[in-house]
């Protein structure tokens, strides 16, 4: 049987150096959700407003559910997003309010650097699909590293400058959350599915702590150089063979860094595609479907139910992105 495209990542090939990571500068955290949290809670003022879009992750939701409680946040303020993934208002931020802006699908680096010159160090920026996404002085910004390699947890917090230092001294510990990684490597996608939905699970409860030593041995032995390039050849090749297919308008590869997924909607709407990807073992995420339930009859909603993130992660090449083109387009064009 062949190898199962895209999906959760399975133990990390390493490269056998073990260097300084690329956000090793960072404050190294256990989860993408808790890195976020120890943003808000380093802002040394109350935020009197925080802009967040509709199209977000739902634990993004929960973490402010959390700091809310220690009375951080006074409004929170939800907004749309346009066909070009950016904000669709003009926002305007007064002396103590914040914006949150997110870096979809590791393709919109330029954008968030104009956000950065309007908004200044009142700009948050969820990078959780921009592990590559330079690093931008003086603002807020956090990382995701699960969301790009083969590691069970982590996050990674960038403060402003000004910004208070948050007390965390506790150590995580990952030793109970690497049977999905060990299942997918030795048995394959399917093997380890309902273990990395439980992982996941857990994810969502942990308190804030330091990264794990073993999370933090992986990201420094992987060879970054490589997961670039492999990226930006598959998602430059499916673009290519399916951008003429594609809704969605992209920005030009030369404008970011390097991309999680290839985002994709079909104009000829197909409700099964993914269901049949995923019969032919191509796995494609969903972002996020609980949008799709809360009736905002809004692009976002639009988003969730039908845009398919192709798998282009450094996993795979040529062959692997010939085969995802060959089932896109037969089923495309089938009746």
């Amino acid at each position: 049987m062949t190898e199962a495209i895209g999906g959760y990542f399975g133990m990390e090939e390493l490269s056998g150096n073990f260097n300084s990571f690329i956000h090793e500068d960072g404050v190294l955290l256990n989860t993408g959700r808790n890195a976020f949290r120890y943003i808000l809670l380093s802002i040394s003022d109350e935020i009197e407003k925080l802009y967040i879009p509709y199209y977000t992750c739902p634990v993004v939701w929960h973490g402010l559910t959390i700091i809310n409680k220690s009375s951080v946040i006074k409004g929170l303020y939800f907004y749309c997003i346009d066909k070009n993934l950016e904000i669709a208002e003009d926002i305007e931020l007064g002396e103590h309010d914040y914006i949150v802006a997110n870096n979809y699908f590791g393709i919109k680096d330029q954008y968030i650097k104009a956000l950065s010159k309007k908004y200044g160090n009142h700009l948050i920026i969820d990078n959780a699909q921009a592990f590559f996404a330079p690093v931008i002085p003086d603002t807020y910004a956090f990382y995701s590293p699960r969301k790009f390699f083969g590691v069970p947890d982590g996050g990674v917090a960038y403060v402003a400058n000004y910004a208070n230092r948050v007390q965390c001294e506790e150590q995580d510990d990952s030793s109970n959350r690497l049977q999905h990684l060990q299942l997918r490597k030795e048995k394959g996608a399917e093997a380890g599915f309902a273990t990395y939905q439980q992982n996941e699970c857990k994810l969502d409860k942990l308190p804030m702590k330091l990264m794990s030593d073993y999370t933090h041995d992986v990201l420094r032995g992987i060879d970054y150089t490589e997961a670039i390039e492999k990226r930006r050849a598959n998602y430059k090749m499916l673009h290519e063979a399916l951008g003429d297919l594609n809704v969605l308008p992209l920005p030009s590869i030369e404008s970011f860094a390097c991309p999680m997924v290839y985002p994709f909607i079909p104009k000829k709407y197909k409700p099964n595609l993914r269901k049949q990807l995923q019969g032919q073992r191509i796995y494609t995420a969903t972002y996020w479907p609980n949008l799709a339930e809360m009736n905002y009859g809004t692009f976002e909603e639009r988003l969730a139910k039908r845009i398919i993130p192709l798998p282009i992660d450094q996993r795979y090449g040529e062959n692997e992105m010939k085969k995802v083109i060959e089932m896109i387009n037969t089923q495309i064009n089938s009746n």
